[in-house]
């Protein structure tokens, strides 16, 4: 009866907690990777919840991107959860093994290393543990990491606050948007000073969990041993410090830390999604000892930048050839954030593996619709026009002019085309567009550009650069 209490309060705790991540993640995201989640059994003398996904695959996705999310909602729901353990279900039907360059593919797409589990990924012991290196992620370093012109400063700032040498500046603030990488140089930091200085301690946690803990052992009387095991670390490395916002007693506390690293010598490195002075809710003198030091951007990842990180991901894929126009496509399309980059390929080469297809561009645009869709840029006909304008050197004007000379029609009719591709407009819409034209001109205009595209490779080039152009 007992045991059977036990479950039933596990299961309602997991129902609360699933509601709450739905809200935070979104319904796709949730339906996704979180419902699918079964309750294990909990070991109440090593504190350890088992969670169960029914793949490999979906286990390490999970365990790469959600494992601290799930510890900590587990630990608030009931102190006694230290460890949330994420693996597959044993009674798992056997699924074919996935392998990239030689070594099993795991969500984060990096191989020669055996799958982490959230354990080893976030510890779940306090942050007063006495480890040497807590919280990092091994597959997290400075070689996993692809610099360009967007991220230079930022790489460079980082590589310096891992040297020996004593950094010219203190604190590194590294500010960047959702999925551009602040989180892995974070940790780049933390490795590589580890091997430059063996013995150092070094601790990395988010501004989230560093609230937690600051609760925990103030509720617990351990203020003291909290404070001193904090700011005994080395290097102190603290993520999303914006949702430290509005916590006055953690402001003051976290304040006071930075005080004591920097008057001992010690190196702080704190990552937010934007600068400091915009952050809202911030006492200023916090404000003031964040801003003291180097603010490094790191801006949304460019073309270029993009296609580096795919043909590095790409080396892990050995066995499962991606074509170069396909690399193009993702580079070009997936342009919000390189984390939605990665994890678009991870998953069209996991999909072709599994099911034994090619990759191709039509697998990409079937498999990847979410991805693909969020992150395409809204285009106008009116951006349509002007654009085919200024390319053919006409005037606006003629776009909805009666004139049917070819020097006017061809580009009227390129524009019909593109608007029809790259907008969500139905052919009368298109029409009222281009002088109130009736639908059966744009269905024909459509037909005839797509005809010529196919057998006169200038307008074809014509159509691609005009494409570039508008979608870049």
């Amino acid at each position: 009866m007992i045991e059977d209490q036990e479950a039933l309060d596990l299961a309602a705790d997991w129902a609360d907690i699933s509601q709450g991540l739905k809200k935070d993640l979104g319904p796709q995201l949730h339906s996704q990777w979180i419902k699918p989640i079964q309750l294990g059994s909990f070991c109440k003398e090593t504190g350890t919840l088992d969670l169960f996904l029914p793949t490999e695959f979906s286990a390490n996705w999970v365990a790469d991107r959600f494992a601290d999310r799930l510890s900590l909602a587990w630990k608030i729901a009931r102190a006694e959860v230290r460890q949330v353990r994420i693996t597959v279900h044993p009674r798992r039907r056997a699924m074919p093994e996935l392998r990239v360059g030689g070594s099993a593919f795991s969500g984060s797409g990096f191989a020669g290393a055996e799958p982490i589990q959230p354990a080893q990924r976030i510890p779940a012991a306090p942050m007063v543990a006495d480890s040497a290196m807590t919280g990092l992620d091994p597959s997290l370093t400075f070689a996993e990491f692809v610099s360009g012109s967007a991220n230079v400063l930022a790489v460079n700032a980082a590589q310096r606050m891992a040297a020996l040498e004593t950094p010219q500046f203190s604190p590194l603030y590294l500010k960047g948007s959702t999925g551009q990488g602040k989180t892995h140089l974070l940790h780049a930091i933390g490795h590589a000073y580890a091997a430059n200085k063996p013995g150092a301690r070094i601790f990395y946690c988010s501004a989230e969990r560093f609230m937690i803990e600051f609760v925990q052992a103030m509720r617990s009387n351990e203020m003291i041993e909290f404070k001193s095991r904090l700011r005994g670390f080395d290097l102190l490395l603290v993520d999303d410090i914006q949702f430290i916002i509005g916590k006055s007693s953690t402001q003051e506390e976290f304040l006071h830390t930075i005080d004591a690293l920097m008057s001992a010598g010690k190196r702080l490195v704190v990552a937010a999604d934007r600068a400091p002075q915009a952050l809202d809710g911030v006492e200023q003198r916090l404000l003031s000892r964040l801003s003291m030091g180097l603010v490094a951007d790191i801006q949304p990842a460019d073309i270029e930048l993009r296609r580096k990180i795919l043909e590095h991901r790409l080396t892990r894929f050995t066995s499962t050839p991606v074509p170069s126009d396909v690399v193009e496509f993702l580079a070009r399309t997936i342009n919000r954030n390189v984390r939605e980059l990665v994890g678009g390929l991870n998953k069209l080469v996991a999909f072709a593996q599994l099911t034994g297809q090619p990759v191709s561009l039509q697998l990409a645009e079937e498999q990847l619709t979410d991805i693909l869709s969020a992150n395409r840029r809204r285009i106008t006909i009116d951006e349509i026009q002007r654009t085919v304008c200024q390319f053919y050197r006409v005037d606006r004007t003629e776009m909805a002019s009666k004139r049917r000379a070819r020097a006017v029609v061809r580009p009227r009719q390129v524009a019909m085309y593109l608007a029809k591709v790259l907008t969500p407009r139905s052919y009368p819409e298109i029409g009222r567009k281009f002088g109130g034209r009736d639908h059966s001109t744009v269905i024909h205009a459509v037909r005839l550009i797509e005809e010529l595209r196919s057998r006169d490779a200038d307008m074809d080039g014509d159509v691609r650069t005009l494409l570039r152009q508008l979608e870049d």
